[in-house]
């Protein structure tokens, strides 16, 4: 039998792993996403990924990353983070 938390833990691990979109208006006036893919459980690449499925064949700019980076010698991107929490967020806008 599955107890409610062995159900709370999936259900953590499968938001964790998706990244989430709301609408809102870019410096320009046009219509443009927030993305949010924070968490231990997933990465960059599902806020690329969702800009992807939000704008299809037409494309997608990037117009801001928020997350804290650090760029290692070698020129790679490591991510840093405080505490447990690990914050990545992306505004674009699909291309017309």
């Amino acid at each position: 039998m599955i107890n409610a938390k062995s159900v709370l833990v999936l259900m953590l691990v499968l938001l964790g792993g998706c990244a989430s979109a709301r609408k809102t208006h870019t410096s320009d006036g046009k219509e443009g996403y927030i993305l949010n893919c924070s968490g231990g459980a997933s990465t960059w690449g599902k806020c690329y990924e969702r800009a992807g499925d939000l704008c299809g064949e037409k494309g997608y700019e990037v117009l801001e990353k928020i997350g804290e980076t650090l760029t290692s010698s070698s020129g790679n991107i490591l991510e840093t983070h405080s505490g447990t929490d690990i914050n990545r967020n992306m505004i674009i806008k699909c291309k017309h």
